[in-house]
């Protein structure tokens, strides 16, 4: 794509690295093929080649954002599914964030979505505010119907309290900073990973920090549980690092660089104090959605001479859990798990970091009946807070998606993001849960409380390498 920016534009390094990804743009239009909201809505300007337009209109032309481009880019998912298609290595993801940057700059937007969306700011990225929202919404689902109606923000407030768990999980010991040390006495690790031919038991095998998260500890603080679990088991040793907070994702992709970028530096910060210690193997993250924001600190922070490069560094060692536990072995299963999985891909996770057949070739060896879901590169309108504030656009794409997965009539859904498992489970009875959730289970771990009502099965023999 030819463009025209002047010298004087291009001296900002956000602009030189969209006008960057804009010329390498061809128009060939594939992406349009596996856009959700263009196979919803059928609106050329609802697809990534029609978004990438009215950006670089709006960029080249140094025009604040008008009301058209607002609404096409708000419907974006950034779920990134033109990225993987794309013939030429169009780096859409950086393209509409520096657009929801420029929009969050120059746009005005009506009082009530700026009120939401600073709701979203002020109370998502922290798990205290978070909880004591989510029992607000308790309280207040019986007026539902009441909130519905209100004008311009009643069907987003009513996504709001469709979304909120009826009942809210205990704290547990995830919740604060700790270190979990490695089971290295356990005698599968002795026996699988032996330093010597003397069969002396193995040492740690490794130390990893472990994204609490914010919206995930509140809302499945079991994910993190049954992580912590699953690499104890196998010789890691695991820390919640103090000082730790959200990592910035949920309000980078509202287009809040400032709070953004101030989240992301607590977290660097704590980490690199881990890192310059005792420290860190690896940086592993449970939820997909906060693990490709991570990955991309090296980018978001590379004009930041203070954070560039602590940020690369933490880049560098980010990885999800699946991808993390991939690279050290799984151990084989002492659980019969011969149940079929419908194992849903998480845009963040296929799209954002590449990771595809990682947890699907775990799960199998975990011995379960892995099978792929119909349409799988279709996001589910989770999106972080896109199911909030685009919720009839989120809605469809839900109900697609559990009408896919219930074509292969699985006994359970496995996923790598909270988001998708919220959304996901709003649509379906079948019991969705993390994917680490099921590692931990068939290498020893306790049943999953969703798999309550499944009979119980025999235990097996591990066979040893």
């Amino acid at each position: 794509m030819q463009t025209n920016f002047a010298p004087e534009q291009l001296a900002d390094p956000a602009m030189a690295a969209s006008e960057k990804i804009l010329r390498t743009c061809v128009h060939c239009g594939f992406c349009t093929a596996t856009c959700p909201t263009y196979l919803l809505l059928g609106d050329e300007l609802d697809s990534p080649r029609g978004r990438i337009y009215l950006i670089k209109d709006m960029l080249e032309g140094g025009k604040p954002a008008s009301r058209e481009v607002v609404k096409h880019v708000d419907r974006c998912l950034s779920c990134l599914s033109c990225m993987t298609t794309c013939p030429s290595g169009v780096h859409y993801m950086h393209l509409v964030d520096h657009a929801r940057t420029h929009i969050e700059k120059t746009y005005k937007r009506p009082f009530s979505d700026r009120a939401l969306r600073a709701l979203l700011a002020l109370v998502l990225p922290y798990p205290n505010r978070f909880r004591l929202a989510l029992l607000a919404a308790k309280v207040g689902a019986p007026f539902r119907p009441l909130v519905a109606r209100l004008p311009r923000v009643g069907n987003r407030l009513a996504a709001m309290l469709d979304l909120a768990p009826a009942q809210l999980p205990n704290r547990n010991r995830t919740d604060r900073p700790g270190t979990f040390p490695a089971d290295t006495s356990a005698q599968e690790i002795s026996t699988l990973f032996q330093t010597g031919e003397d069969k002396a038991p193995a040492p740690r095998r490794g130390r990893v920090a472990l994204l609490r998260g914010c919206a995930q500890s509140v809302l499945r603080p079991d994910f993190n549980e049954a992580a912590i679990r699953l690499l104890n088991r196998h010789g890691v040793e695991v820390v919640l690092p103090k000082g730790e907070g959200c990592c910035g994702a949920l309000t980078h992709h509202m287009g809040r660089e400032d709070s953004a970028h101030g989240h992301a530096k607590r977290t660097i910060d704590a980490w690199i104090a881990e890192m310059d210690g005792p420290g860190l193997d690896a940086i592993v993250v449970t939820a997909s959605g906060c693990g490709t924001t991570i990955k991309d600190y090296g980018f978001m922070f590379r004009d930041d001479p203070a954070y560039a490069e602590k940020a690369a560094r933490v880049s560098a060692i980010a990885k999800d859990v699946t991808e993390y536990m991939a690279e050290i072995g799984l151990l084989p299963p002492v659980e019969d798990t011969d149940l079929v999985v419908a194992y849903h891909s998480a845009c963040s996770m296929q799209h954002g970091q590449a990771i595809r057949t990682e947890p699907k070739n775990l799960l199998k060896k975990a011995g379960f009946t892995v099978k792929d879901v119909p349409e799988g590169h279709i996001c589910c309108g989770s999106a972080g807070t896109y199911n909030i504030l685009q919720p009839e656009i989120a809605a469809r794409l839900r109900d697609r998606k559990v009408a896919n997965i219930e074509r292969v009539k699985p006994d359970l859904i496995a996923t790598g993001n909270i988001g998708c498992a919220t959304q996901i489970g709003k649509g379906t009875d079948i019991p969705i849960l993390h994917t680490v959730e099921l590692l931990d289970w068939a290498t020893g771990g306790p049943r999953p409380e969703a798999l309550a009502h499944l009979p119980a099965r025999p235990a097996v023999a591990r066979a040893y390498a």
